[in-house]
């Protein structure tokens, strides 16, 4: 039934966008439109031994189980093309102890901190009936060692609609954020006067992610927390596999001027989003996997679409970062800068690659070597982060 439902709803989405594109419907009309599905409300059902919940969906959708709880408590699913008006979130109920919806990967996660130690059961998509208008998709949750009980009862159900859920949840569920540092093991990067880049920025990295854990706020990732080379697209996929947040890249410079100093940040230029389709390709990224079978103008208008609100996200914390770190170093005149480096090409997550001086300048090489002047730049960072999703957080609730 659900992969019924699966194929008919790719099937009319590509004959709404052909009638879209027919009409001359603008990109931004579509993404309003009927190419993704739309979460509407959250509901709870049940008790401390067993708990349903129901996503309502104006269309049908798919999800994939990122999480089930078993490690750390949280369960996450992960809905490709569904979208969410902001972050929604709230208290629990039953098992689940607070929950929230949030924009991630180009569609929509869903995260549930449960009570104790439970599993998910089973998960199913129902479509309209009995009376229902909207599709449902269901998650029954057990909680282990829990006495036979009747099914979770449909009536007994606690709503919470985007209205109630903008209220903080007792425990603020964790952003994925996914520390690059550049280079490593047999690629040393730029060589200055007396360190390599890898030696560099790989401190720099283990610095930034002990400020953002001290926090409390994140669940932070390393490409690599020692001295190895990991493949630039290999980086890339550590990021889009954690539904990451936001991917930051951090490298040290290098120019032919030895008097050239000062940091620098790059988003993804307009050239080097070309590429991004044709690396996806290559690639298990829900872009292709999620589309396979469908139309291909459907799968090229929602990537660009995507790829669109990811560089805008991007910008909006390279500035946000500027602003932070240049209190603590020296940038660059032109500071914001774009290319297509390989770690940028991610469609659906939010990164720069941020170039922390000139390993060419003395001055610059000093201060990226001093453990205290480094670690003023990584809390900067921190302070970017913070800065960044808390305006993420504003936007969501207006």
């Amino acid at each position: 039934m659900g992969a019924r439902l699966k194929a008919s709803g790719i099937k009319w989405t590509a004959l709404a966008l052909s009638a879209a594109l027919a009409a001359g419907a603008t990109a931004v009309a579509f993404a309003q439109g009927p190419a993704s599905a739309g979460l509407t409300k959250v509901r709870f059902g049940g008790d401390r031994f067993e708990t349903r919940v129901v996503l309502e969906l104006d269309q049908a959708t798919s999800a994939k189980l990122v999480a089930d709880g078993a490690l750390d408590r949280r369960v996450i699913l992960a809905m490709p093309r569904t979208s969410v008006s902001g972050d929604l979130q709230g208290a629990g109920y039953g098992l689940v102890k607070a929950w929230m919806v949030e924009e991630a990967a180009g569609g929509a996660r869903l995260s549930l901190d449960l009570r104790q130690d439970a599993e998910v059961r089973r998960r199913f998509l129902l479509p309209p009936s009995d009376g229902a208008s909207n599709y449902r998709y269901v998650i029954d949750l057990r909680a282990k060692g829990a006495p036979s009980t009747p099914p979770v009862s449909a009536t007994k159900v606690a709503l919470s609609t985007p209205a109630q859920a903008i209220a903080p949840p007792p425990l603020r569920l964790k952003k994925v954020v996914v520390i690059d540092a550049g280079h490593g093991g047999n690629d040393p990067g730029t060589i200055g006067a007396h360190h390599k880049e890898k030696d560099i920025v790989l401190p720099a990295a283990l610095a930034l992610r002990d400020r953002l854990e001290r926090s409390g706020k994140y669940k932070v990732l390393l490409t690599r927390d020692t001295d190895v080379y990991v493949p630039r697209e290999g980086r890339v996929q550590i990021a889009r596999r954690a539904d990451a947040d936001l991917f930051i890249s951090l490298h040290a410079d290098a120019g032919p001027n030895p008097a050239t100093k000062g940091a620098s940040v790059y988003t993804l230029s307009e050239k080097g989003a070309g590429r991004v389709a044709e690396v996806a390709n290559k690639n298990d990224w829900f872009m292709n996997a999620s589309l396979s079978g469908g139309d291909k103008a459907v799968s090229q208008i929602l990537l660009d679409l995507t790829q669109r609100t990811t560089k805008n996200r991007s910008a909006l914390f390279a500035e946000t970062l500027l602003e932070k770190v240049g209190t603590e170093t020296p940038l660059l005149r032109r500071s914001h800068r774009d290319a297509g480096f390989v770690v940028l090409l991610a469609p659906d997550v939010p990164a720069v690659l941020f170039e922390m001086g000139f390993m060419t300048n003395p001055e610059d090489e000093a201060r990226l070597s001093d453990p205290v002047a480094r670690r003023r730049v990584a809390n900067a960072i921190g302070d970017a982060i913070d800065a960044y999703f808390a305006q993420q957080t504003r936007l969501a609730a207006r």
